[in-house]
């Protein structure tokens, strides 16, 4: 392949790095991860509603990784309520008296930790390695790159790194979700009088902009692959075409 269509080539998978590592650097600070329906067992049960009745006791509730809002329907109104990862005092106490909440560090014993940070940190390792990306392509576009590190096999390696971070935040986020009730979980946090449970969940912007840089990096090996260079691990037809040859002559 021309060097022309060499550079053009890795110029939009550098391109296409840069943008999902910003679009990931936002994602990590909205509350548009997921959304869901949550619903006032206890005040249903007690009047025993049921059909459009049940819409008085629905609420609703969106979040992300470190901060979201709902609000809470008990048949008395609605109750709204937000919480984030500001853990000083002084904002606690003003946002308790509007009805909001602190998740870090009071919510630590409701939400399976471990699975948390472990979103976090992939989520942050997933944007340190795509910008690395980023910088590699542009590198090889416009450099003269070593065939090791800095070379198509430094690109492959990136690729799938990055791409299994990015399927590995997706997959804890998802069992943190679905497995451990999160959303019920939170809805749930303090509420001595009533319990919620969950009608609906669904993934919303930031959780598919992760998928879209997960996608990106698959997308980015077969940009590599079309510039002219071999996947990792596989030999050429003419090297083996060599080998054989060199075979034979023993």
């Amino acid at each position: 392949m021309p060097d022309q269509q060499k550079k053009i080539i890795f110029c939009m998978a550098g391109v296409l790095s840069f943008v999902c590592a910003l679009g990931v650097v936002t994602a990590l600070g909205t509350p548009l991860w997921i959304k869901a329906t949550i619903l006032c067992k206890t005040g249903a049960l007690l009047v025993n509603a049921s059909g459009q009745e049940l819409d008085k006791f629905m609420g609703e509730m969106q979040y992300g990784l470190f901060h979201g809002e709902g609000v809470r329907q008990c048949g008395l109104g609605a109750r709204p309520f937000r919480f984030s990862c500001n853990s000083k005092k002084e904002s606690y106490s003003l946002w308790r008296a509007r009805g909001e909440t602190s998740v870090f560090p009071d919510l630590l014993k409701a939400i399976p930790v471990s699975i948390h940070v472990n979103v976090i940190l992939f989520s942050t390792v997933l944007v340190v390695l795509t910008m690395a990306g980023a910088a590699f392509f542009m590198y090889n576009a416009f450099g003269k790159p070593f065939e090791a590190l800095h070379g198509p096999l430094g690109l492959y390696l990136l690729s799938f790194i990055s791409g299994s971070c990015g399927c590995l935040v997706m997959a804890l986020f998802a069992s943190e979700v679905k497995i451990h009730h999160l959303s019920e979980k939170i809805a749930n946090y303090k509420e001595g009088t009533y319990a919620y449970k969950t009608q609906n969940e669904k993934y919303t912007t930031s959780f598919w902009v992760i998928f879209i840089c997960f996608f990106v990096h698959f997308l980015n090996g077969l940009l590599i692959r079309l510039a002219g260079f071999h996947f990792p691990f596989s030999k050429s037809k003419d090297s083996e075409t060599t080998n054989v040859a060199s075979d034979l002559m023993y």
